[in-house]
């Protein structure tokens, strides 16, 4: 069975600002919403001692800042240099999308070690406070690709998956929706179908490091074993689904007629994650240290 992908990208039209308020847009503002709250409960719990609420406060707003610049900057270099050579202006063009969790990662991790600096904290001690706050971001952000349609699979090569107008050829893509409707249901966009690969990684990015993250964080662990978890988690995670993952068009496949830039980008994560967890072999243990005047 297949579905047709009708989601209007615009979650609440403005008669006062003509592109609305996008979907992706409120996905942006849950994932802070999340993780300002997952961060302050572990605040609260202890987690980062000589941190209060107001000090995360600062530390989330520093990481929103590295999200967005890094994602950006990080998507250009990463996807888009050859057109960044040609006109360095179009960092600038958010409009026409493209950010990379990857360069988010760069940006959080930059951003964190001048707030760790200011606060004469370690750094891996602030990283492994945060690495679980982290896959919520990760879970919203992939589910706002989904609903914009963006970053979609390969065929399925079957008679499932998703439909995605954007990915149809020029001859139905040109169509009204209600059009692609009718064909879909006599079911001729059937053999279109794509692998829904934004919900894979909403599911493994988002909810299952979630859950892992959050519950072997629950008790105090050695210095960079939760910090390298994530890494070892996201890196495998991302390698994984680039396999039913469309590749970049202006990129393709970098080797073996398999091999993807998100891929390349992932391997270092996997190896980070390695070195970082056998470090912890050796690492004190933070104990929490939950203050008087919490809540």
């Amino acid at each position: 069975m297949t579905l047709l992908h009708d989601i209007d990208p615009i979650a609440l039209p403005l008669p006062f600002w003509p592109h609305g308020i996008h979907w992706y847009g409120v996905m942006y503002l849950l994932a802070f919403g999340a993780a300002w709250f997952i961060g302050r409960q572990r605040v609260r719990a202890g987690r980062l001692p000589g941190v209060d609420e107001n000090g995360f406060g600062d530390l989330l707003f520093y990481g929103m800042l590295g999200v967005v610049l890094g994602g950006r900057i990080g998507y250009v270099l990463f996807y888009g240099f050859d057109s960044f050579l040609a006109n360095p202006l179009v960092l600038l063009k958010i409009n026409e999308g493209g950010m990379s969790f990857h360069g988010g990662l760069i940006g959080v991790m930059i951003a964190a070690a001048w707030w760790t600096r200011r606060h004469k904290l370690h750094y891996f001690d602030v990283m492994d406070f945060v690495a679980p706050i982290i896959p919520s971001g990760l879970g919203f952000g992939r589910l706002g690709n989904y609903i914009g349609g963006e970053l979609w699979g390969k065929p399925t090569g079957g008679s499932w998956g998703v439909v995605f107008p954007d990915s149809l050829p020029a001859e139905y893509a040109r169509l009204p929706m209600d059009q692609l409707r009718a064909l879909h249901e006599t079911g001729a966009l059937d053999r279109f179908a794509r692998h829904p690969s934004q919900l894979y990684q909403m599911l493994l990015e988002g909810v299952v490091m979630m859950a892992v993250l959050l519950l072997y964080s629950r008790k105090p662990r050695p210095r960079y074993a939760v910090s390298g978890l994530f890494a070892l988690l996201y890196g495998g995670f991302r390698f994984l689904v680039e396999f039913v993952r469309e590749p970049d068009a202006h990129i393709g496949y970098l080797a073996f007629g398999w091999l993807t830039m998100g891929q390349v980008l992932s391997l270092p994560l996997v190896a980070l994650g390695l070195f970082l967890l056998w470090l912890s072999r050796r690492a004190p243990t933070l104990q929490p240290v939950v203050a008087t005047d919490a809540g």
